[in-house]
């Protein structure tokens, strides 16, 4: 069960590396994810 667990998060860890290659690119993708979360809070739309 663990196996599969750190299967798992590895892979997820690995696609997420890989869909943000760059440390400009990951900053870009949280703030969009707290901006969207902000207005979401406030009612409006992502």
């Amino acid at each position: 069960m663990v196996r599969k667990l750190v299967t798992v998060l590895l892979i997820g860890g690995s696609l997420g590396i890989a869909a943000c290659n760059t440390v400009r690119g990951a900053a870009s993708d949280v703030n969009s994810a707290a901006t969207c979360t902000e207005n979401a809070m406030h009612g409006g739309r992502c």
